[in-house]
């Protein structure tokens, strides 16, 4: 198949693109790198140096003869997608193209604005480009569990059937998200279930929950194929950066109390999960949805299974509650579906004390690259506790 990665250089976007690669598949790439200009205005940085993309396709090929093809240009520039989608002739769109944190959608007005017009904008050149020139193309969309948030009843797979008033429906699942990230996300839902309905496309609709780890099998064959693990209070996420906390011998810090509740995989399971999906491709005219992960843990959960897995390799953890700096339920109902992916043949990595120790090993190698200023949050969503802290520095 010819698939076409967009975000081609990010965490996810790389590895997915070496592992449909080394399996035979002609494999493009696509970015514009503003995750790299993002990293470099908020001054953070990945824990594993990354080559620019150029230098890992050429060092691929090197290692394994394949080739990858790279376009380097904006998604919010319709011209240049549509050049590349009809260069390319994609059978699959696997679009990781967008501004990935929460964090930094909520820190000031000009992230908000950054991450709606970046996201929305990509997604809706893309769904056009499909329509004009690769109608037979089948996108696969990086969603995230957060567009429902955290309802007080169960969350199914996208859609459930209403009963209201003696008559019955099939309608999408409620959205309760917690940022101007995750309202992007359900924007790009609401215009892929439209554009596909309208012109006919095939749309899936992945949900992910939150991923860790650092490597695939394919970036661990050289260093110079590493992705960007990210541990920093903006686009780290909850594992990765309890993982580098506990090797450096900072507490692990928990938002508030730490019953927040979500869905966690790990960065194998994606890449399979998105193969599964390309493989299986909706057909003309559906949009579905999938539910994209493979357990559930509070926060305190993790903490503690990060405390025990560093134990075991002699390291001391402590944890520390800190003043949530989001606005979001701590304790919480939550049971969320997700049937559809292991029905397709989904067969997790689950959360082991080895898959931490793992993990913890290969930040040990690297730990004297760990900027421990970075990890704490700067920022507060809340305008109370923004008003409380002006308050305090007079």
């Amino acid at each position: 198949m010819r698939i076409l990665v967009l975000g081609g250089d990010g965490y996810l976007g790389w590895p997915t693109a070496l592992y449909f690669s080394r399996r035979g598949h002609v494999v493009a790439v696509l970015d514009n790198f503003a995750k790299r200009r993002w990293e470099a205005e908020l001054d953070v940085a990945p824990l594993l140096p990354i080559g620019t993309l150029q230098e890992r396709i050429l060092a691929w090929r090197e290692i394994t003869g394949a080739k990858i093809q790279a376009f380097a240009g904006d998604l919010q520039e319709y011209d240049f997608v549509e050049f590349a989608v009809e260069e390319f002739g994609p059978d699959a769109i696997i679009h990781y193209g967008q501004q990935p944190s929460a964090p930094y959608s909520m820190r000031d007005l000009r992230g908000a604005v950054t991450t709606q017009v970046n996201n929305l904008v990509g997604t809706l050149n893309v769904l056009w480009a499909m329509k004009e020139v690769a109608p037979q193309s089948h996108l696969v969309k990086l969603g995230t569990m957060g567009e429902y948030g955290t309802p007080n009843i169960d969350i199914e797979e996208g859609f459930f059937e209403v009963e209201h008033k003696g008559r019955r429906d099939l309608v999408a699942f409620p959205k309760r998200p917690g940022s101007f990230y995750h309202l992007s996300k359900v924007h790009d839902s609401h215009n892929i279930m439209f554009a596909s309905k309208t012109w006919e496309l095939a749309s899936t609709d992945l949900n992910q929950g939150i991923v860790y780890g650092i490597d695939t099998e394919e970036t661990r064959l050289d260093e110079r194929l590493a992705t960007s693990f990210h541990y920093d209070s903006i686009f780290g996420t909850v594992l990765n950066r309890f993982c580098v906390q506990a090797v450096t011998g900072l507490p692990l810090t928990i938002y508030g109390r730490g019953g927040q509740r979500r869905g966690f995989l790990n960065i194998r399971d994606v890449i399979r999960c998105v193969e599964l999906t390309v493989l299986n491709p909706a057909r003309a005219g559906e949009y579905r949805v999938f539910n994209q992960f493979t357990e559930t843990f509070s926060v305190c959960e993790l903490a503690a299974l990060v405390s025990q897995a560093a134990s075991k390799l002699g390291l001391e953890v402590a944890t520390h509650h800190l003043e949530n700096p989001r606005v979001e339920s701590e304790d919480h109902y939550y049971k969320p579906a997700h049937t559809q992916l292991h029905e397709l043949g989904l067969q997790p990595h689950l959360l082991t004390e080895e898959t931490l120790a793992e993990i913890l090993g290969r930040i040990q190698g690297a730990s004297y690259r760990v900027r421990k200023e970075i990890i704490l949050p700067s920022e507060s969503w809340s305008r109370k506790s923004r008003a409380m802290k002006a308050r305090a520095s007079l």
